[in-house]
């Protein structure tokens, strides 16, 4: 399943896929992030991040809204 777009479905300690693919887009940087390689998400917004950075900012992000 070589450059497909996957869909998951994100929970606590790990995810579900929805729609086999063998990659996510972070939504923060736009990176690709390979399914064996996804380790940052956020369960109630639903999104993958690149790394601790990119998880990092969008925290800061959320924070700012409230």
């Amino acid at each position: 399943m070589k450059n497909k777009l996957a869909k998951l479905k994100f929970f606590p300690n790990n995810f579900e896929i929805i729609e086999d693919g063998d990659h996510v887009i972070c939504v923060i940087s736009g990176k690709r992030i390979l399914l064996e390689n996804l380790n940052y998400w956020n369960v109630d917004e639903q999104e993958p991040y690149h790394s601790y950075i990119e998880a990092s900012i969008k925290r800061e992000k959320l924070k700012n809204k409230k």
